[in-house]
Order: C-alpha cells, then sequence, then structure tokens
C-alpha cells in the first residue's frame, strides 16, 4: 500500500515561506534565521527535527499503547549538528533525540519489549537514517522544465 502526501510551500517575500499543508490544517510560516531572512519561523532544519522528534514520540506512545501501558506525557527533544561535507556545503550531520515520560520506568509493564520496538513504527526518523531517494524538477514561469 503505497499513500502519498503533498504539501505547498510558497514565497512570501525574502525567505520567508508559507507552507500549506492542505486538508484544512493550520499554514505554517517558515523563515530562514537572520541575516537571510527575519527569523519570523522556524528553518527547514528546525522542521526537519521538529518531524523526527514528533514522529518518534508518536511511535513511542503508539508501542506504549499497544501493550496497554500508560507512561504519562511524552516529550521529545531534539538536537541537529551541523557541519560542512567535502564540497564545503552545510549538512545536517546528526540527530540527536531525547524521549522522556513522566511515569517511573518501573512502573510499566513490557518496558523492555516497548523501548526495544518503538522507534521501528517511526516512518519519519527509518526513512531520514536510510536516506530517502529524491527527485527535483525546476519549472520556470511558462511551465519549462529546466532540471
Amino acid at each position: 500500500m503505497s499513500d502519498v502526501v503533498t504539501i505547498t510551500v510558497t514565497q512570501q517575500e525574502n525567505y520567508k515561506f508559507l507552507v500549506d499543508f492542505g486538508s484544512g490544517l493550520s499554514p505554517l510560516l517558515a523563515d530562514e534565521p537572520e541575516p537571510l531572512g527575519g527569523g519570523e519561523g522556524p528553518d527547514p532544519s528546525r522542521i526537519l527535527l521538529a518531524a523526527v522528534a514528533n514522529c518518534l514520540a508518536a511511535s513511542l506512545l503508539f508501542a506504549l499503547k499497544k501493550f496497554k501501558q500508560d507512561a504519562g506525557r511524552i516529550t521529545a527533544t531534539a538536537t541537529a549538528t551541523t557541519g560542512r561535507n567535502e564540497n564545503n556545503r552545510l549538512r545536517i550531520t546528526q540527530i540527536d533525540v531525547s524521549l522522556n515520560f513522566s511515569r517511573p520506568g518501573a512502573a510499566i509493564e513490557h518496558l523492555d519489549r516497548i523501548i526495544g520496538q518503538f522507534d521501528e513504527f517511526c516512518t519519519v526518523s527509518q526513512s531520514v537514517r536510510q536516506g530517502i531517494p529524491l527527485r527535483i524538477e525546476v519549472k520556470d514561469g511558462d511551465g519549462r522544465s529546466l532540471k
């Protein structure tokens, strides 16, 4: 089974873009930090971090619910390390995610099985970890494909 999700990102001004998720969801304003942009919204690296952290937190919750367990409130904190590649281009070189829940681990049954499998349910982190094939097309104002 294959699902397709489409979003639209439209430039508003300078490096400020409006992200339209469709389906009646609220749009998100994205912006690069200064000096490129005005820092009026999260930049693409932060949006990627949010996607990874949110997916892992949701996957942990899914695994807990599978075993009918309640760990209390779940919090995920993601940190990106950036560096230059061999062409001196800035890249995310590592993502660290810390997941915390409010109940003591001793109060949660099957915790070893839950922890052992929850990240396998995370579509985003597993995709990022493996690398995602990316096709890019660039069109001009006449609709002509440039790439």
